[in-house]
């Protein structure tokens, strides 16, 4: 591979506290040196980067994307490693391979995935290691109820066969399962523990939409790290404590003064997105989350629901269909500030829980760029690290370029340390460090995606490496650029 060597940007690494105007080597998708006035050896390319800023390229843990189409317009948010470990896959060798053999922009992985193992055994649902069959089964009600012993630890013995095959900890859907015994939770928190694994829950009910929840989502996570000194991940806060963020806060805020190893995400949107049959969608469970039917959208026909006769007809007839979620009003000052409130938390990881791109013609994919007319996500597919950018540093002065390098590239990067030792060169540009860099333009970076518009790519991101390859280069999409690599864990 040709040298290649950035000259005269803003460089921000945040595992060294760097922010200086800085020359940046890369050599065989390694970072090789770094300073000022760097000689560029024989035959470099040199790339003149004055004016923007260069810093190590987003890890993103939480995609569901699994897809070319995604990955791009992942890359222009600035993404390079996209990572499905809320949900993960099974079985874990079939979603590897796949992905390798189809190719992908940037680099990926997946956890081993709880709620397709407790439905291989509760009931009876082979799993294919496809987010679109995955997102039909949520609304299975046999896997959603609390197992027999037996079933336990059959359910127990495939998520450790996922760790021994290079898992990148335990994806636990606990808020599609909400009813299920909390000794069932504390189980796989042991197993995660005992593993040396990280676990990354999307947390059950809140005791103030449902009084009558086995326990609070929140302060479950926090009890089983704690019991278990397990590292647990709390998926995208500010979409499962909604208006009661606050005091969710306060409690990863008192367990992590305890010791306890917990990390949080969250992404700067007022909408969420999964599929219509979730559990917490059902007509009688709207109002525990301040929901009506019509404040849940379609994808990708955009159909606004109408009525709880549509809704329930819609969940028995394809309880795969994807929605948007709209749980906060983004233009209401109150609301908008819990979302930027989220964000500001001491150590929140932005993560954009970024969805498929889907088309009327039923299409989940595309090789062609621009993405082929009447594609649709969620925009936080494409926007959510921009949309950060744009709200956090420039807008509202509360991060500074470095602290947002540190939240999107950084923090989450060192969530993987420990099971997945080859992250330790991800998240800084510090020598040895893996050549996964992104190039901005500060005063330009944005969202461009809406609700009504949602897969446009963002804007700003100048030139994108991974690996040290381009997938981005001036601005435009390098449409062979393949260069993505699999994340693993080291077996447990």
């Amino acid at each position: 591979m040709t040298d290649l060597l950035l000259r005269g940007g803003r460089v921000l690494d945040p595992g060294t506290g760097t922010d200086e105007v800085r020359d940046l080597l890369v050599r065989d998708g390694r970072v090789v040196a770094l300073g000022p006035d760097l000689v560029a050896p024989d035959g470099a390319a040199v790339l003149d980067v004055t004016g923007l800023v260069v810093g190590p390229g987003f890890v993103d843990l939480h995609s569901h994307v699994h897809t070319i189409a995604g990955q791009r317009l992942q890359a222009f948010d600035g993404v390079t490693t996209a990572l499905d470990l809320e949900a993960g896959l099974m079985p874990l060798e079939r979603a590897y391979r796949e992905a390798a053999e189809q190719g992908r922009p940037l680099h990926y992985g997946f956890s081993a995935s709880w709620g397709a193992a407790r439905a291989q055994v509760l009931a009876g649902i082979e799993p294919d290691a496809s987010i679109v069959n995955s997102l039909k089964v949520l609304g299975e009600p046999r896997w959603q109820a609390t197992s027999t012993l037996s079933q336990r630890a059959a359910w127990l013995e495939l998520l450790r066969g996922e760790l021994e095959a290079g898992a990148l900890g335990i994806g636990v859907l606990m808020g599609y399962a909400p009813r299920t015994d909390p000794a069932e939770y504390l189980a796989v928190a042991r197993l995660a523990a005992e593993a040396g694994a990280p676990t990354y829950t999307h947390v059950r009910e809140l005791v103030e939409s449902d009084p009558t929840t086995p326990f609070d989502g929140a302060e479950e996570l926090v009890h089983a790290a704690a019991e278990t000194g397990a590292a647990m991940h709390h998926c995208h806060v500010n979409s499962t404590s909604r208006r009661h963020v606050d005091r969710v806060l306060g409690s990863i805020t008192r367990a992590r003064e305890a010791g306890s190893r917990v990390t949080v995400e969250a992404y700067p949107y007022g909408a969420g997105s999964t599929g219509i049959g979730a559990f917490f969608l059902a007509p009688e469970r709207l109002a525990a989350w301040d929901l009506t039917p019509s404040s849940l959208v379609l994808l990708p026909s955009g159909e606004r629901i109408a009525d709880e006769a549509r809704l329930r007809e819609v969940r028995e007839q394809a309880p795969g269909t994807p929605c948007v979620v709209e749980f906060l009003d983004e233009d209401d000052p109150a609301d908008a500030e819990l979302l930027r409130s989220s964000l500001a938390y001491p150590d929140t990881i932005v993560a954009s829980d970024a969805m498929p791109v889907l088309w009327p013609d039923g299409a989940v994919d595309s090789r062609e760029w621009p993405l082929p007319p009447g594609g649709s996500t969620h925009p936080r597919t494409a926007g959510t690290f921009s949309r950060s950018l744009r709200t956090m540093v420039r807008e509202t002065g509360t991060w500074t370029w470095l602290e947002a390098f540190r939240r999107c590239s950084w923090l989450p990067a060192r969530v993987l340390d420990d099971v997945a030792p080859s992250a330790r060169a991800k998240g800084h540009l510090g020598i040895g460090a893996d050549a996964d860099i992104v190039v901005l333009d500060p005063d330009a970076v944005t969202d461009t995606a809406t609700y009504l518009d949602s897969a446009r790519p963002s804007y700003g991101v100048r030139h994108l490496l991974v690996a040290g390859t381009a997938v981005v280069r001036d601005g435009e999409l390098v449409p062979d650029a393949y260069p993505g690599r699999p994340v693993r864990g080291e077996p447990r």
